[in-house]
């Protein structure tokens, strides 16, 4: 096996796992887990991106048992990153509910006049003048 093939499946193994980690944080709605995990995801991506333009560059091919452990790798990533991307986009919309109730829950309500005698809607509400006087 060539040192870059040997290179490449160290990165998706070190990808794998990244994405692993994730995905359990993610799994269990633990979001500031997942945050954590995210920078970790993303130097494991890049360093995995920087093996296999390397491999390619050098036209490197795995041969043999290297063959099997990297298709066997490619589908874990594959299954992984599939995985990975349905959670966030789960956690994603979980945040966006979350923050919608809150959003809605601190801005006043738009004065809906109700409905009066006979159905027929009130008229809106007007604050009744002020006046004031002093005497000094």
């Amino acid at each position: 096996m060539t040192v870059m093939i040997e290179a490449l499946i160290a990165a998706g193994q070190r990808l794998a796992e990244a994405l692993r980690a994730e995905n359990e944080a993610l799994a269990a709605l633990d979001l500031p887990r997942a945050a954590a995990l995210a920078g970790a995801k993303v130097k494991a991506t890049d360093t995995f991106a920087a093996a296999a333009q390397a491999a390619a560059k050098t036209g490197a091919r795995a041969d043999g048992a290297a063959r099997s452990g990297a298709a066997d790798m490619t589908a874990r990533l594959q299954h992984l990153g599939e995985e990975n991307r349905r959670l966030l986009q789960r956690a994603i919309a979980i945040q966006s509910q979350v923050i919608e109730t809150i959003a809605g829950a601190a801005l006043p309500r738009a004065a809906a006049p109700g409905y009066g005698a006979a159905g027929r809607p009130m008229p809106p509400r007007r604050t009744p003048a002020l006046a004031m006087a002093t005497r000094a």
